[in-house]
């Protein structure tokens, strides 16, 4: 069997694996805590399950060139010192620094995707989506993805939290990608929770769904995990209870995963 083809089959018996447990948590919750009714088995499932494993195969190939070319550069121009003390951190402070600086990093990257229209095209597929549940995480075109996560890392990069100037090596970058998407399953979740006053330190369902509202306010609460980010920046919005009353853009969107998938090039034309 190639090596490529071996690989790709990896990949994907691991994407299922993950599948099956993200669904054996969050579908019981979803059933129990639903922020509103709605079927597990929804209209839009198989187009979002098409993009599961598209958004698990494919960014990572997108990436892996721009990051080599991210993490050398930094290493060139950035001054050694700056790097030199940053690896001298210990884990638990550089991965602190790198899941702050990655958060940074992914708001800007967000917040630009809304407000430039060429990046819209491809960040309008990710809000698409009229009902919302855990797997709406996912359900992004690639490239939308792909920009968001080399964004997030810029900043590791630059500080030297990441690459070979860190004992660590690419502990940092990992876990920092690995945490943004895990707990993007949770924000994009079908739950009422709330968290109390730790709603002001991580984001929650409420504070995230938000963001996905059809009707104004819109083109608030950017970022994935640490929503003091919207509140310092001036895009903060949640409010004690209410939650929205439609998710989606007004713009309709191709009804097939191929037609999504080519779309932002379509309207560049």
């Amino acid at each position: 069997m190639p090596q490529a083809l071996h690989s790709m089959l990896i990949d994907a018996a691991r994407l299922c694996l993950w599948l099956a447990i993200l669904a054996a948590i969050f579908v019981p919750l979803e059933r129990l805590f639903a922020a509103r009714p709605q079927k597990v088995f929804r209209r839009a499932i198989v187009m979002d399950l098409g993009y599961y494993f598209l958004s698990g195969l494919v960014p990572a190939v997108l990436l892996s060139a721009p990051v080599g070319l991210l993490a050398w550069a930094a290493h060139a121009a950035v001054p050694s010192s700056l790097h030199a003390a940053t690896a001298a951190w210990p884990l638990w402070g550089r991965l602190a620094a790198g899941l702050v600086a990655g958060e940074v990093g992914y708001y800007w990257a967000h917040r630009l995707s809304h407000e430039v229209p060429l990046l819209w095209r491809f960040h309008a597929i990710h809000h698409g989506a009229s009902e919302i549940d855990f797997l709406v995480n996912t359900h992004a075109h690639p490239l939308d993805i792909a920009f968001g996560r080399f964004c997030g890392l810029v900043p590791v990069y630059v500080l030297g939290l990441g690459g070979p100037a860190a004992t660590a090596g690419s502990v940092v970058p990992v876990v920092v990608m690995l945490t943004g998407t895990m707990w993007g399953f949770f924000i994009h979740a079908n739950l009422r929770w709330r968290l109390g006053p730790l709603e002001w330190i991580v984001s929650t369902p409420a504070f995230h769904h938000w963001h996905h509202t059809l009707r104004a306010p819109v083109n608030r609460n950017y970022a994935a995990t640490l929503p003091w980010l919207d509140r310092l920046f001036g895009t903060h919005y949640l409010p004690a209870k209410a939650l929205p009353e439609a998710y989606g853009i007004p713009a309709p969107l191709p009804g097939t995963l191929a037609g999504q998938l080519v779309h932002p090039f379509y309207r560049m034309e």
